[in-house]
């Protein structure tokens, strides 16, 4: 089994204090920083773009973990990538030439992963499987935060995972109560909105999610 890692998803922050939030979830024991990447035609909101990633480029040095929720990614990419993304992930429902946008990521040496909705069946992705780094796995549907965890898609996680032996990345309302079935299915990149930076203790949050047994000692973030 992989390790597994925690990726805090900024959509969850709070903004007034964004560059704050990131030192203290990365003191905190994450492991990545999430952040997804909205335009109002793929998903009916919006959010940040390669300007944010760029200004919080220097407050960390965990791997900024960039989900491309947008209806053409390959028109992006250079921006996202230069900003100083690690990995970029798109989704397989836009892409009709899904290797170009592959090897476009590659292009600029950056990671790629590629997402899947929760009624997409893994079957749409079979064919680029070896091309790419992780999948990410949306267990909402893309958009929103806070929205509630669909258990439907465990049996598409343990389908993946018979077949994918890198990164199987989760999204949508992961917390203490649904990471452990995701990661019995067989993801190991638990993407976490509001059960982290929805927490009073970001360190507790995040040692719930990977299953430690966190001391109890209170204190704050």
């Amino acid at each position: 089994m992989n390790k597994v890692l925690i990726a805090p998803s900024i959509l969850s922050a709070d903004f007034s204090k964004l560059g704050q939030e990131i030192k203290d979830v990365e003191r905190s024991g994450a492991d990545w920083i999430h952040i997804d990447v909205m335009d109002g035609h793929f998903v009916p909101n919006i959010t940040v773009g390669p300007v944010v990633v760029r200004s919080i480029r220097p407050l960390t040095k965990l791997p900024f973990d960039v989900h491309l929720m947008i209806a053409k990614p390959e028109a992006y990419i250079e921006s996202f990538a230069k900003a100083g993304s690690d990995i970029i992930t798109f989704h397989a429902e836009v892409e009709e030439h899904p290797k170009e946008v592959i090897k476009l990521i590659k292009y600029f040496k950056k990671k790629v992963g590629v997402s899947i909705r929760p009624k997409t069946p893994v079957k749409l992705i079979e064919g680029i499987l070896q091309m790419v780094d992780m999948v990410l796995v949306m267990t909402v549907e893309p958009g929103f935060a806070g929205q509630e965890f669909m258990p439907e898609c465990l049996p598409k996680i343990e389908e993946l995972r018979k077949v994918f032996r890198k990164d199987i990345q989760v999204d949508g309302g992961i917390n203490e109560s649904t990471a452990p079935e995701v990661i019995k299915a067989g993801a190991n990149v638990i993407v976490a909105g509001t059960s982290v930076f929805g927490a009073k203790n970001y360190k507790e949050a995040i040692s719930k999610l990977k299953g430690q047994t966190y001391p109890c000692r209170g204190g704050g973030r």
